[in-house]
């Protein structure tokens, strides 16, 4: 039988920030090996799925679904043995927001402050999508989708009824990231966030100092944190970067390419 995981093992493999997510998902998966019982998350973002992947290591199976292919939020699926899964047995929701479209509209900030504060944790809902054209979507746990559809009426000032829908009914959601790349002097965390975001040195410190920049979905601090390629980086009202490729450029200088997702408009 496998040994039971101790927390503290995977307490240097990540921030400080995270021992709380580290200890909640040791406790998940040594009940998984005490009891064989595969179990169900709820909507994890990409660095919550690297942690409980890292603790899984080799000796459980870990499959993740979000209501489609690309989505950035996900319900893991975690069992000793491997399970031909369907979507359905992720139990997630798909809810197109109606509303009167002709006469008002609705923007991304909007529908999530709504979900945030309606008394359920944000981790019970996955992404938020849009067709670009006053349509949107978003995905829940089917545990709560009686909540959902019966207290949120409102998102900002504008008047919505939540209406249930089958996953293949999706949006097909926009894109709206580009390729950008800028020079910097190294590779710590301040310098490609300065070049990249077209920012000052100073201006990124009091980023960082007013929690406003996330590295790999946590919050972020330390300016001399060293980058890598696949972290992804944010700053608030600017968008998300995830870093692509890294060359040597003149004068010993690092031309840094990534995929960016401008901020959307508050």
């Amino acid at each position: 039988m496998t040994d039971k995981r101790q927390a503290s093992s995977f307490y240097p493999h990540f921030a400080i920030e995270e021992r709380p997510t580290i200890d909640q998902f040791v406790g998940l998966f040594n009940r998984l090996l005490f009891t064989g019982q595969s179990f169900l998350t709820d909507f994890l973002d990409p660095r919550q799925r690297q942690i409980m992947e890292t603790i899984a290591g080799g000796e459980a199976i870990v499959q993740a679904f979000g209501g489609y292919e690309e989505a950035e939020k996900c319900r893991l699926y975690i069992s000793l043995e491997w399970e031909n899964l369907r979507p359905d047995d992720y139990q997630v929701q798909l809810f197109e927001i109606e509303y009167p479209q002709k006469f008002a509209s609705l923007r991304h900030s909007q529908i999530l402050g709504s979900l945030a504060n309606s008394g359920v944790k944000t981790d019970t809902f996955g992404d938020i999508i849009t067709d670009g054209q006053g349509r949107w979507q978003f995905f829940a746990e089917k545990e709560l989708a009686g909540f959902f559809a019966s207290q949120i009426d409102r998102m900002g000032p504008v008047k919505v009824r939540l209406e249930e829908k089958p996953l293949k009914d999706r949006l097909e959601a926009e894109d709206n990231s580009e390729i950008i790349s800028a020079v910097a002097s190294s590779m710590r965390l301040d310098a490609v966030l300065a070049a990249l975001s077209n920012k000052s040195r100073s201006q990124v410190k009091e980023a960082l100092e007013a929690g406003e920049v996330r590295l790999n979905w946590h919050e972020e601090e330390k300016g001399e944190s060293l980058l890598k390629v696949g972290d992804i980086l944010s700053l608030r009202r600017f968008g998300r970067v995830k870093l692509l490729s890294v060359q040597p450029s003149k004068k010993g200088r690092l031309r840094v390419e990534g995929q960016f997702w401008p901020a959307k408009r508050q």
